[in-house]
């Protein structure tokens, strides 16, 4: 067998350090930065504690990237949503249908967990301060008005519509599979929130 070459060994360290961030998205989300302990982390990436380390200095460097890389998404998700075709109506549908999606669900978990914490690193505090909830909404302000005034949202002060509609959105999130009977809601009775 012969050697692996440095493309194959940066593969598998590429590979191996992602298996590392979705166990620690899983972990934090669910149980928060105070909660998770990185041999929890490893146990669900099945790897060794000690190989954790070799890829982050820290619990805490770890949680920090894991951070800013969803934050960023985010970002970029909220961005795309003003370019994608149809209605205002339809566009904010597409961001909540993204935002309940099964594969999605931990990264807004882990959003939520890591801004209501009592303590988190000082970068993290950063970041969420400059993608903070309500610079998000900001961005999405142009699309309710625009959606008023079409008349496919109710009246009213559009800053406080979307601040209780990701509100509720937020809580079921963190319910993680919303009502135990019933699941979580569907998107169009979500969507009745904002419409007329």
């Amino acid at each position: 067998m012969s050697p692996l070459n440095k493309q194959q060994l940066d593969q598998i360290r590429d590979e191996r350090r992602e298996q590392i961030k979705q166990a620690a998205l899983k972990l934090f989300a669910r149980q928060g930065i105070a909660g998770t302990k990185t041999s929890m982390i490893a146990a669900e990436a099945g790897i060794s504690e000690g190989l954790i380390y070799r890829h982050f200095k820290s619990k805490d460097e770890l949680f920090t990237a894991l951070v800013q890389e969803l934050m960023e998404e985010a970002a970029r998700e909220i961005e795309y949503i003003h370019h994608l075709p149809g209605t205002p109506f339809e566009q904010i549908k597409a961001l909540t249908q993204n935002m309940l999606d099964e594969n999605n669900q931990h990264t807004f978990m882990l959003i939520q967990q890591a801004r209501k914490a009592d303590k988190v690193p000082e970068q993290v505090a950063q970041i969420l301060a400059q993608h903070s909830a309500h610079v998000l909404i900001d961005k999405l302000l142009p699309i309710i008005v625009k959606g008023q005034q079409a008349g496919e949202f109710s009246a009213g002060d559009p800053r406080e519509l979307l601040s209780w509609f990701f509100a509720v959105i937020s809580s079921l999130i963190m319910q993680e599979q919303g009502n135990e009977e019933y699941g979580m809601p569907d998107v169009d009775v979500l969507m009745r929130m904002l419409s007329k």
